[in-house]
């Protein structure tokens, strides 16, 4: 598909090819669909709400319920306040919610709706309901990218809702940065195998891999609840994962409700996971129980296990930033090379850090922030890989390429066990040295001529 793709790199400042990334508003919605009884609002155009919902639907394999202010020429000329206070009374006259999260789109920021205002309008007219509540954020398109989305939705969250009451109690928030549903349930697992009392906020857990019981939820069981999200201002810490996805919302609640927090990276492999569990271990001054010991002691072993097979390898790996600083770091403590970074997202700062994490076993590998697929597939033509990483549009080129590849990160369309399986933690350290080999294996054992083709690699 392509195979056309030449391998002369040119400079291009105003154009993305495959960007690796997509935009704010899906990053919101996510964030929104992690809390319990909240509907995520897209002020905007019918299309655009469609499109955000379809990535998300067929990323988790679950249905993602969303609304719109579904703009027309008469929004787009005059504004979209009859809009968005006509959605509001129908949406909790019809689909019931507790809360309603408002998120922007290019032709509503273009416009320059003023979201506040409407809300404040909304709430004098008696459109929203006593007890419910309306919240907002900004997400323009044209700007950032979908954890940037994120981010900002976790942030009016806490501009919102978080409150102090004076006394601090003994529990941890925890910031789950983007990650799977199954995810954000391990990050809770090693915090209950740790013993800290904690509010994990957003939680998409039991939401968009909810339980097949014969009957549609629109709103299942899980997610964090708005109660849980007003206490989170008298949690004596938070921990937040994902400098990019986590950080804004941390910062927030530190400014806000005087909150400290600690910005770890995503604890995936050796390392980062190690930091998250001593943060847990030192918040809950308790001690890192044996089985969650042991099962850092399976990956490390299952690394010795493995390393005749991962030295070396060449990986070229695109993504988010905030999964992309600890994949390539457990990259390298397998002793892999990563030799080709891109995310789509911009940031000068995470390409320094990035250099930091490759600087004694590969200074020679490069870091692309606001960079694009199609990018990254010149340069292998030049330059040779062993494996790629990265989402599904990726697949393209590992086939154009005959390279294994190994799905990451979002979106992932084609596949199914990202949403069942974690990728964080120990036990998802296993899971990546899994699908790394497996990759690997798989190439050579369809090409290897006969006579190489060994029972044991």
């Amino acid at each position: 598909m392509l195979d056309g793709t030449t391998s002369e790199i040119r400079e291009r400042k105003a154009l993305r090819i495959n960007p690796a990334k997509t935009c704010q508003p899906i990053g919101a919605m996510y964030a929104a669909l992690g809390i319990n009884k909240c509907m995520p609002h897209s002020h905007g155009s019918q299309g655009c709400c469609a499109y955000h919902r379809s990535q998300l639907t067929r990323h988790h394999k679950d249905p993602v319920v969303a609304t719109t202010s579904s703009f027309t020429e008469g929004a787009s000329v005059f504004g979209g306040m009859a809009n968005l206070k006509t959605a509001i009374n129908n949406i909790f006259t019809i689909y019931e919610p507790d809360i309603i999260a408002v998120h922007t789109t290019c032709l509503s920021e273009v416009i320059g709706d003023d979201i506040p205002m409407i809300i404040k309008k909304s709430a004098e007219d008696g459109i929203i309901p006593e007890g419910k509540l309306v919240i907002h954020t900004n997400t323009p398109s044209f700007a950032g990218s979908h954890v940037t989305g994120f981010a900002n939705q976790c942030t009016a969250f806490v501009k919102y809702l978080a409150e102090s009451a004076g006394e601090t109690k003994n529990v941890v928030n925890i910031m789950p940065g983007w990650v799977e549903p199954a995810d954000m349930r391990e990050i809770k697992r090693i915090a209950e195998m740790v013993g800290v009392e904690y509010i994990l906020a957003p939680d998409t857990s039991d939401v968009l891999d909810s339980p097949h019981d014969g009957k549609y939820h629109m709103y299942p069981d899980g997610g964090t609840t708005i109660a849980q999200l007003k206490a989170m201002g008298d949690s004596f810490l938070t921990i937040a994962l994902g400098p990019l996805a986590s950080g804004p919302a941390a910062t927030e609640l530190e400014k806000k409700c005087k909150v400290p927090n600690k910005v770890l990276e995503l604890p995936i492999g050796v390392k980062a996971t190690d930091e998250y569990v001593n943060a847990l271990r030192l918040a809950g001054d308790t001690t890192v129980p044996s089985a969650l010991e042991k099962e850092r002691g399976r990956l490390i072993d299952m690394i010795s296990d493995m390393s005749q097979y991962l030295h070396n390898l060449r990986v070229a790996i695109f993504g988010d930033p905030d999964h992309l600083t600890s994949m390539v770091s457990f990259l390298v403590e397998m002793g892999a090379k990563p030799m080709i970074v891109i995310t789509g997202t911009p940031g000068k700062k995470w390409e320094t850090k990035m250099q930091e994490i490759c600087a004694e076993t590969n200074p020679d590998t490069q870091f692309l922030a606001f960079s694009d697929i199609h990018y990254m597939h010149q340069w292998i033509k030049n330059n040779p890989v062993d494996l790629i990483m990265g989402n599904t549009f990726g697949k393209y080129v590992a086939r154009t390429e005959n390279l294994p590849y190994v799905r990451f990160g979002f979106p992932i369309l084609d596949r199914v066990g990202h949403r069942a399986f974690p990728t964080v933690g120990y036990a998802g350290g296993m899971r990546i040295i899994e699908k790394i080999t497996d990759a690997v294996f798989d190439k050579r054992d369809r090409e290897d001529p006969d006579h190489e083709v060994e029972l044991v690699l």
